[in-house]
């Protein structure tokens, strides 16, 4: 498939999807931290393991399948949950931030990994399948994928450093992992835009 077989509707969805399912997909890491800020890390933990079950239960009533993300995010909170109801950890709030965090940069490298970059499953249900191994299509969500990667993997480094150096200010931490997020979500909105403006256009096209 040539580039110029690529269609040209559809702004940046063509290469990402819908962002608002990708995010929906990091629901339950989005409660989490709220949730953090407003109860103790058992309630975060049981409250994003319940999400987390709604949004596979909503995709599988409406037939869809189920994403990396999607699983992965039950079994690490259920993990999480089950650890902290049998063991009951004296969680600090850097250190149960650290297994979540750490644990969502692991899924997200997994899903690189095996080539099933995350992004990708997302990306496939606005796209119709005669693009979907596209190496421009491809490339792009892998893309992506590691930038997600990287802002996980900085909010983990945030939370170890919070851990093993108490005096950095907390600011600092907060404003480093909001600050990768954003960066990633904007990424996410801006480069599949980048990108469908270097492709070339079929001749004749308006």
């Amino acid at each position: 498939m040539r580039l110029g077989d690529l269609p040209h509707q559809g702004g940046g969805r063509l290469f990402v999807g819908s962002d608002m399912n990708t995010l929906l997909g990091l629901a339950p890491f989005i409660l989490f931290f709220v949730l953090m800020r407003l109860s103790t890390p058992l309630m975060a933990l049981v409250g994003a393991t319940l999400v987390s079950a709604i949004l596979i239960g909503r995709v599988a009533m409406r037939g869809g399948s189920v994403k990396i993300l999607e699983i992965g995010s039950l079994v690490l909170f259920g993990v999480l949950t089950l650890y902290t109801l049998a063991a009951r950890p004296d969680w600090s709030i850097a250190g149960v931030r650290l297994a979540v965090d750490g644990g969502l940069a692991l899924i997200v490298l997994v899903s690189l990994v095996i080539r099933r970059p995350f992004t990708l499953q997302y990306a496939r249900e606005q796209v119709p399948r005669q693009f979907w191994n596209n190496p421009i299509f491809l490339r792009t969500n892998d893309l992506i994928t590691f930038v997600w990667f990287f802002a996980f993997l900085v909010s983990a480094a945030c939370d170890a450093a919070a851990i093993w150096w108490p005096s950095l200010p907390l600011a600092a931490e907060i404003v480093a992992s909001l600050g990768v997020f954003i960066f990633a979500v904007w990424f996410s909105v801006w480069y599949p835009k980048h990108v469908r403006r270097n492709i070339p256009r079929p001749a004749g096209a308006g």
